[in-house]
């Protein structure tokens, strides 16, 4: 019985592997808007997607940003302006795109663009800290995929939303993992939607890799202002010592960082790519073999799991 059990399991393995190697054709055609290429995955997607011949559509927040990513490109790649916070920064590269694409409509859609901070205790926070990352990762994916579902249609194209491990899994409190866990839900219906029309959605989950989003030192400052903005009586209920712990474990994070973008990039590129891409991607090891088996289990495990590797507060149980 073990020995049919293998047989069925490698014949599944194998017909994965045939069928995702199987490329869309035409790919020199075809355009791909993305949003966040001032550094980090956005910015290595372009160059890489451009290395292959695909039309990039570049969305950078700043001028320098685009100055920077066009020296490092072919005459084929343009570049845009765009603030995914503001409707009529959206409204303006949407109509950017149209000019662009034509009648050929938009292939692929990746909405990259993301920040990391301000994260800490929820109780530490205002409802405007939450919503400046709510603005950029969820409300903002939102907005700009609406805004170019039109084209994406018209080409039966492909969205890509880059969401995160911690939209499986909650080990800090903030905005970075509710919009995260926001981003998977809005895929999940969005993907169901437009299956009627040969749309395709795919999310990418990545664990903790080293871009600008990841830096400690901004994470470390962030963190050290909700310390400094809080009541008198949060302070003290957490003490000095919390702080510090937690600032210690912020500064050794980056040890585990992965530094190799191209394994999340290599998963954008195969989702838009293939003729039949994964609903999910899991970037890294640490997504692979820790986060996404630690989103299976039950929760009084987890809990107990991230209980036990965290700090506790001065007056906690």
């Amino acid at each position: 019985m073990w020995l049919y059990l293998a047989v069925l399991v490698g014949l599944y393995y194998l017909l994965r592997w045939y069928r995702e190697r199987q490329v869309v054709s035409n790919l020199r055609d075809k355009y791909v808007f993305i949003t966040g290429c001032d550094s980090g995955f956005g910015n290595q997607l372009a160059r890489q997607l451009d290395l292959r011949g695909l039309r990039v559509l570049a969305a950078c927040l700043t001028e320098k940003g685009a100055e920077q990513l066009k020296d490092r490109t072919s005459d084929r790649l343009q570049t845009v302006i765009l603030d995914v916070t503001k409707t009529e920064s959206i409204a303006a590269a949407t109509q950017w795109v149209k000019e662009r694409t034509g009648d050929r409509g938009l292939w692929g859609l990746v909405n990259n663009a993301g920040i990391a901070v301000p994260v800490a205790p929820n109780e530490w926070l205002t409802k405007q800290d939450f919503m400046k990352i709510l603005n950029v990762n969820l409300l903002g994916v939102i907005e700009v995929t609406l805004s170019l579902l039109p084209l994406v249609r018209k080409a039966r194209g492909r969205v890509v939303n880059v969401s995160s491990v911690m939209g499986r899994v909650c080990l800090f409190g903030g905005g970075y993992c509710i919009s995260k866990y926001g981003v998977e839900a809005f895929s999940d219906s969005l993907r169901r939607e437009l299956s009627h029309f040969g749309v395709k959605v795919a999310i990418i989950e990545p664990g903790f890799f080293k871009t600008t989003v990841t830096s400690t030192k901004v994470h470390s400052q962030e963190f050290q202002e909700a310390w400094d903005r809080a009541s008198p009586e949060i302070k003290e209920i957490y003490g000095e010592k919390y702080l510090a712990s937690c600032m210690k474990s912020i500064k050794l994070l980056k040890k585990s960082y992965t530094e190799d973008l191209s394994l999340v990039t290599d998963c954008m590129e195969h989702a838009l790519t293939a003729c039949h891409p994964r609903t999910r991607y899991s970037a890294g090891w640490d997504a692979k073999l820790f986060y996404l088996p630690m989103s299976y289990m039950p929760a009084f495990l987890v809990d107990a799991m991230i209980d036990w590797r965290s700090p506790k507060p001065a007056k906690g149980m």
